[in-house]
């Protein structure tokens, strides 16, 4: 028993008992033991201030626990939130996509009006960063034939239809090196001139203007537009622009290099300009 009372541990235990047992009794005002509550109030206002500090810090951590809760509950409601609006965006753009697609054709209709227009999406490419010939997904039962005109929604000129079977048809642009194109350098003083692709620009998107009048100054910045000579494509269509004039020994052999309006490394649809014409 002696061995006890000269341990530490029990001493401070059997302290702290004694010490919550007089508080309990001297918290009761009714309690008679007043005298005593008044007594031990000085020498246990720092041990009453540990507890009380000890219980808020308690109440602090659960209502924590309580908060990080709540949290994540907000959190799963405003990624479901989000989530919503990016599927409402989608369709949006999508719906978008289809009512620029609307504009478009019908902007080519006013401008085309012997034209019956043909939307169509690409659907085979060659290989390679430029395609110079693609497939499409009308054919001859969507009434395209050869030679038909092919431009995008912004009226730039993509090139021809090459070919065309049952359900798809094959799309010659003016970069591929067998194309050529009656052109007009569309500037007061302009004339004619030939766009023709080429096999080395064609790796660079670009293709050559050729057979320039030697009274026409050709200068970089000059729009090149379809001349309607030939039969295929109507006037007035934008081929490119000059952005770059090359001059060799002889005056006659200058060329010019084009940069097509439509960009045939981003293409996912183009409009077929079908005539009734024979």
């Amino acid at each position: 028993m002696l061995r006890l009372f000269k341990s530490k541990w029990f001493i401070v235990s059997l302290v702290t008992i004694v010490l919550l047992v007089l508080i309990g009794i001297t918290a009761n005002r009714s309690s008679r033991m007043t005298w005593l509550r008044n007594m031990l109030n000085v020498p246990l206002k720092p041990v009453q201030g540990l507890f009380t500090s000890a219980g808020r810090k308690v109440e602090d951590l659960l209502a924590y626990f309580h908060d990080i809760d709540a949290l994540r509950e907000e959190n799963e409601a405003l990624r479901a939130e989000l989530e919503e609006l990016r599927r409402q965006n989608r369709e949006y753009a999508d719906l978008k996509a289809q009512n620029d697609e609307l504009r478009r054709a019908l902007s080519l209709k006013t401008e085309f009006a012997d034209y019956t227009i043909a939307g169509a999406n690409i659907i085979a490419v060659e290989p390679g960063n430029w395609f110079s010939v693609f497939k499409v997904d009308v054919g001859l039962d969507d009434g395209i034939r050869a030679d038909f005109p092919v431009v995008t929604g912004s009226r730039g000129l993509v090139g021809r239809v090459l070919n065309a079977d049952k359900s798809t048809s094959n799309i010659q642009t003016i970069i591929d090196e067998e194309s050529a194109v009656s052109g007009w350098i569309a500037k007061p003083g302009g004339g004619h001139a030939i766009v023709k692709g080429d096999l080395q620009l064609k790796e660079e998107g670009l293709c050559k203007l050729i057979y320039i009048p030697i009274e026409v100054d050709v200068e970089v910045g000059d729009v090149i537009e379809t001349s309607g000579v030939g039969g295929i494509y109507p006037k007035g269509i934008e081929i490119g622009k000059v952005i770059e004039v090359r001059k060799t020994n002889s005056e006659l052999d200058r060329y010019a290099i084009v940069q097509p309006t439509a960009d045939f490394k981003r293409l996912e649809e183009v409009f077929i300009l079908k005539s009734e014409k024979k």
